[in-house]
């Protein structure tokens, strides 16, 4: 379970300002309290719905950003398996301007304990607001990756799949290193990545390199400077 913060708490580092629930704007987004009782039963589509919502906000006032987590797997391609939150990349320099815009919709936004985001209300579900993946600064280059995609009908950018990769091995340390969620993930987007540049990413790093020797032996990337368009009969 995720702690909360005190609503009141000041992010230096983000340079946001003190963080409240505010009145709301419903062209943007009704209010929770009253549609909570209306959401569907099924968490994934709340969940989706909750993502349409904030990333219609962002769009309208035009904010950078781009869909993460497992919300993007699902926009690229991967099974409606969703999370128990959703996630969106911002620069570290939009995080004032972004919670201004959340809780002028109506939104609660919030400063928890960690330094490398920002944590919202929406229908019900968590959002987290991140400036800071895998212990880089969201860059605008990075943002600029990203893919214009339809998420349940609704377009806005979603991260590239080889950077969402390259974030969840990036993350891998002694105190988190759950191969069994980033699985899957790699094996649905595998021919939407690029192997090479999430290797390079990733150094010599003894996390991801074990990551790797699995997805080799599974067949699912090719060994170490073999070409991926080679047929499965001379990999092996």
């Amino acid at each position: 379970m995720t702690q909360h913060a005190d609503d009141n708490a000041l992010d230096q580092r983000a340079g946001v300002p003190e963080l409240r629930l505010a009145a709301g704007d419903p062209e943007l987004v009704p209010q929770n309290d009253v549609l909570k009782d209306d959401l569907p039963l099924d968490r994934n589509q709340a969940i989706l719905q909750a993502a349409k919502q904030v990333g219609a906000i962002l769009k309208k006032k035009e904010h950078p950003f781009a869909l993460a987590g497992s919300v993007a797997v699902y926009a690229h391609g991967g099974t409606q398996n969703l999370q128990h939150d959703v996630d969106f990349c911002i620069r570290p320099e939009d995080a004032g301007a972004v919670a201004a815009t959340l809780r002028e919709a109506g939104l609660t936004v919030y400063t928890p304990p960690e330094d490398w985001l920002l944590k919202a209300v929406c229908l019900g579900q968590q959002v987290d607001l991140i400036f800071e993946l895998a212990h880089e600064p969201v860059t605008q280059e990075m943002l600029d990756r990203a893919e214009e995609l339809s998420v349940d009908s609704v377009l806005m950018p979603v991260l590239s799949p080889t950077d969402l990769v390259r974030s969840l091995l990036a993350a891998f340390s002694e105190h988190h290193c759950d191969f069994g969620a980033v699985l899957p993930i790699a094996r649905t987007l595998r021919e939407k990545i690029d192997w090479d540049e999430v290797r390079r990413a990733c150094g010599d790093a003894p996390m991801p390199a074990a990551f790797f020797f699995i997805l080799e032996r599974l067949e699912i990337i090719p060994p170490h400077g073999q070409p991926h368009d080679q047929p499965k009969e001379n990999q092996r």
